[in-house]
């Protein structure tokens, strides 16, 4: 049987996600990159000229012309969260590496936060996986056999006591 290449793939270690990820400033820049990759535009005018200030640790941007304040995290899901962007950040790859659900305890217990906390943070994080793949419409199908074994018989497809099925969503 084939070797399936999207399971073998490389992947990000844990490791390695620290060492990119691991400071508030790194995930900062991470977030910038995404959020702006040519540079700031204004959310409101869309104009490119303006100056930076801080307040409270974080870096705000402000519009030359119509004079907009907004900061990277910003109307974006990690505004008005308590969480440090490295919780975040870390949060992420907890949550989509399982092939089954992680429960809110389990992220309680592997980002050091209260439950409500990680709790919170897990159905902000699904909210935006879901609205992501909402634009992404499914196509093709799968399929798959049902049945058990019988002894001496053929395994897999071949297995004249098994019947496939296909799934479509």
């Amino acid at each position: 049987m084939a070797v399936n290449p999207v399971q073998f793939q490389r992947g990000l270690s844990m490791v390695d996600f620290r060492r990119r990820q691991g400071a508030e400033a790194q995930c900062h820049a991470a977030l910038m990159t995404v959020r702006w990759p040519d540079g700031f535009i204004c959310p409101k005018c869309g104009e490119t000229h303006h100056f930076t200030f801080e307040r409270d640790g974080l870096t705000y941007w402000q519009c030359s012309a119509c004079r907009k304040q907004t900061s990277v995290l910003g109307r974006t899901i990690f505004g008005a969260a308590k969480p440090p962007l490295t919780k975040w950040f870390l949060g992420m790859p907890l949550l989509t590496r399982s092939k089954n659900n992680v429960s809110a305890l389990a992220l309680k217990r592997g980002l050091e936060v209260r439950y409500d906390m990680a709790w919170r943070l897990k159905h902000k994080l699904m909210q935006v996986m879901c609205e992501r793949e909402a634009l992404r419409p499914l196509s093709g199908m799968d399929d798959a056999c049902l049945g058990g074994e019988r002894p001496g018989g053929n395994r897999g497809r071949g297995s004249e006591n098994k019947v496939s099925f296909a799934a479509a969503v």
